[in-house]
């Protein structure tokens, strides 16, 4: 069984400043993963032609509608105007937020909200060259998508989130999650970007820290910012992989279990 996490950065080539949808799919399917959490997804957004990225990550991975879940955090575009994705979204309005696909049978989907951030942080972003630049920002809404997977070994409760990049609220957001997931006796795995880096989350969360390895910039990874993490029975890893693919900032982290 393989999981992953990929952050998208709405699929952009870093090459091109583009985005492809036959790159896209060619990037995401090459992970071949069962189970894969996405994170800066875009859903209608001009930047991204208008594309629904979650259902063609899907397809990608040959998950069914069934077997995917997108979760709006802000409508609009992030980095022009937007605004919490509170209520319905508008006719034609964009919306940019999470998303987890499982070609495994789902039973059963949840979204759960992690709050934002109230005040502005310095971010690094890629600049001239891909070198680092900071710009201040204001932190976006943040939320988890909770899946009840059928796998070969049992349930499997899965978590696919993207916290803050502000320090301390990330911290807390992760504990808010972990909390949320029951019983400690029983398999899950928290997948995503958590915005902290190496071992820190199993210091916050004590929860199992199944891949080791520095995930970003993609061109350089020199810190690991997307995890996977285990609690209680989970199969034990047999392979780690980080993914350098033609889209995004980040690598791709994947995790095969036995």
């Amino acid at each position: 069984m393989r999981l992953g996490t990929f952050n998208l950065m709405h699929g952009r080539s870093m090459n091109d400043e583009t985005v492809d949808p036959v790159r896209f799919r060619s990037a995401v399917a090459s992970l071949d993963c069962d189970v894969l959490a996405l994170q800066e997804v875009d859903l209608g957004q001009p930047r991204s032609g208008g594309a629904d990225l979650c259902a063609l990550a899907a397809e990608a991975i040959g998950a069914g509608p069934a077997g995917r879940r997108f979760a709006a955090t802000v409508y609009g575009t992030p980095g022009e105007s937007w605004r919490p994705a509170t209520g319905p979204r508008l006719d034609g309005e964009p919306a940019y937020g999470i998303a987890l696909v499982s070609r495994l049978p789902v039973r059963g989907w949840r979204v759960m909200e992690l709050g934002r951030a109230p005040v502005r942080a310095p971010v690094a972003v890629p600049g001239p060259e891909g070198r680092p630049r900071l710009i201040l920002l204001d932190d976006e809404p943040r939320a988890a998508i909770i899946a009840e997977l059928a796998t070969p070994d049992g349930p499997l409760t899965v978590a696919a989130t993207h916290l803050s990049f502000v320090p301390g609220w990330n911290a807390r957001q992760v504990r808010r999650l972990v909390r949320a997931l029951g019983s400690p006796g029983a398999p899950a795995v928290v997948l995503g970007d958590l915005n902290l880096p190496g071992p820190l989350p199993t210091a916050l969360t004590g929860w199992r820290r199944l891949a080791a390895a520095p995930t970003y910039p993609a061109h350089a990874p020199r810190v690991q910012f997307d995890h996977v993490l285990g609690r209680g029975p989970v199969p034990r890893v047999v392979a780690v992989e980080v993914r350098h693919t033609p889209i995004s900032d980040h690598r791709a982290l994947v995790v095969d279990l036995a």
